[in-house]
C-alpha cells in the first residue's frame, strides 16, 4: 500500500506542478514521511525531485534562456549555501503563535511568515488589473536569484520564489518551464552534495526499489503534463502560478507546511 500511495502522489504531483515550476517536493515529503523517518524521507524526496528535474531537462532543456539562468541561477546557488549556513540560527527562533486543530499542533514561525507574505504579494500581481502585465526588468533577476536561493537554503521553499520572478520575465511557456528546470537542477545538485557522502558510506539505508518506482511515476506525470502543455496558453500558466503562490503563501503563514 505504501508503494501505491507514494507512486500515485508522485505521478499526480509531477503532472500538476509541471506548469507552476514548484511544489513537487512539498507534496512528496509528507507522504514519504508517513512511512519513513524524516531524515530518510527528506533524502528520498530530494532524489526523486532531482531525477524528475533531469527528465524534464531532457524534454525542455533546449528552450531554456541561458542569460536568465546565469543572472538568476548563479546568485541562487551561492545564496542557497548562505541560507543553509544561517538555518541553525533561524530555526532556534521561537514561534510567534501556536494553535491546535483536532489535537494537532501548528506553529506560526517568523521565517515562514516572511516567505508566505512575499509569495502572496507576488500572487496578487495577477489579481490586480494595474499589475497584470507587469514584467521584471532583467536587472532585477539577480535579486530574484538571491531571494530564491537564500530562502531556499533556509527552508527549501526556493521554487515558489523562483517561479514568482520568472513568470514576469516575458518568457514563452516552454522557456519558462525549461529555465526553471535548469535552475532547479543546479540547486538540487547543491542539496544532494550534502547527502551523497552519507549514502556512499551507508549511513542512510534507502529503499532503491521505491525510489525507482516513484521516479518512473513522476516521469509519467511529466509526460502527461507535457501533453496538456501543448494545449495550454501562457495566460493559463500565469493563472496557475498565481493561484499556487497564493495557496502556498497562506499554508506557510499558518504553519501547515
Amino acid at each position: 500500500m505504501d508503494y501505491f500511495i507514494i507512486c500515485i502522489v508522485a505521478l499526480l504531483g509531477s503532472a500538476l506542478t509541471l506548469f507552476s515550476g514548484f511544489g513537487l517536493g512539498t507534496i512528496l515529503l509528507p507522504v514519504f514521511g508517513l512511512f519513513f523517518p524524516i531524515e530518510i524521507a527528506i533524502v528520498l524526496t530530494a532524489l526523486v525531485h532531482f531525477m524528475n528535474n533531469i527528465f524534464k531537462l531532457f524534454l525542455f532543456g533546449e528552450k531554456a534562456n541561458k542569460n536568465i539562468i546565469f543572472k538568476f541561477g548563479i546568485p541562487a546557488i551561492l545564496f542557497a549555501f548562505l541560507g543553509a549556513y544561517l538555518l541553525k540560527l533561524l530555526t532556534e527562533m521561537q514561534p510567534l503563535y501556536k494553535y491546535y486543530i483536532s489535537e494537532k499542533e501548528f506553529e506560526i514561525m517568523p521565517l515562514k511568515l516572511i516567505i508566505g507574505l512575499l509569495l502572496i504579494v507576488f500572487s496578487l500581481f495577477d489579481f490586480i488589473p494595474k499589475f497584470k502585465n507587469l514584467e521584471f526588468d532583467k536587472k532585477y533577476l539577480s535579486l530574484g536569484g538571491i531571494l530564491s536561493g537564500f530562502f531556499g537554503g533556509i527552508s527549501g521553499h526556493q521554487g515558489a520564489l523562483r517561479s514568482a520572478f520568472l513568470i514576469r520575465t516575458g518568457l514563452s511557456k516552454e522557456s519558462f518551464i525549461a529555465t526553471g528546470v535548469v535552475i532547479a537542477c543546479l540547486v538540487d545538485v547543491s542539496r544532494l552534495s550534502i547527502y551523497i557522502p552519507k549514502i556512499a558510506n551507508n549511513e542512510l539505508l534507502l529503499n532503491y526499489k521505491l525510489i525507482i518506482l516513484a521516479t518512473l511515476s513522476a516521469f509519467l506525470g511529466v509526460y502527461f503534463g507535457n501533453k496538456l502543455l501543448q494545449k495550454t496558453t501562457y495566460k493559463s500558466i500565469q493563472n496557475i502560478v498565481a493561484i499556487m503562490l497564493l495557496c502556498y503563501g497562506f499554508l506557510l503563514i499558518f504553519g501547515i507546511i
